[in-house]
């Protein structure tokens, strides 16, 4: 497993992890049930709702195969798959410069995609401080629709 962990500007209280030749999310791409989901995705890209618009921590982890998760330790889990040709991915905050925003290189090829969320309901009153983190894993692995493991609920 390779791990890189990033604090990331969630302006838009979103973050992207992209194909480096990917145009990126759209703005349509934001539907309800994208909103559900806290996911907007594209084939070669997606965005990750969060808790906050400020600096957000995010681990990006690469696997060999898929691992195991602890469903309790985590508010809202989705898997999906996305593609990347390029071999590079891309790890940016909303308003990022594209240019400047870290690359993870990897395989090209296609890859199975898990992001987990914790401490959504540990955000200040204000909203600037919050005890939410972010989880990407990543595998190789075919193509499958998007799955809501855990739905978190704001109720």
């Amino acid at each position: 497993m390779r791990e890189k962990r990033f604090k990331l500007f969630a302006d838009y209280f979103q973050f992207y992890l992209q194909d480096e030749g990917s145009k990126g999310i759209k703005g349509e791409s934001w539907t309800p049930e994208a909103h559900q989901r806290r996911l907007a995705l594209e084939r070669c890209a997606f965005a990750v709702m969060t808790a906050r618009n400020m600096d957000v921590p995010v681990i990006v982890r690469l696997y060999q195969d898929q691992p195991e998760i602890d469903l309790a330790a985590w508010d809202h889990i989705v898997e999906f798959s996305i593609d990347v040709p390029s071999g590079r991915l891309v790890v940016a905050g909303c308003t990022d410069s594209f240019p400047q925003a870290e690359r993870i290189e990897l395989e090209k090829g296609s890859y199975r995609v898990r992001v987990c969320q914790a401490g959504l309901d540990e955000i200040s009153d204000d909203g600037l401080d919050g005890k939410d983190h972010y989880l990407v894993q990543t595998w190789r692995g075919t193509f499958m629709q998007v799955n809501i493991i855990k739905q978190y609920s704001e109720e």
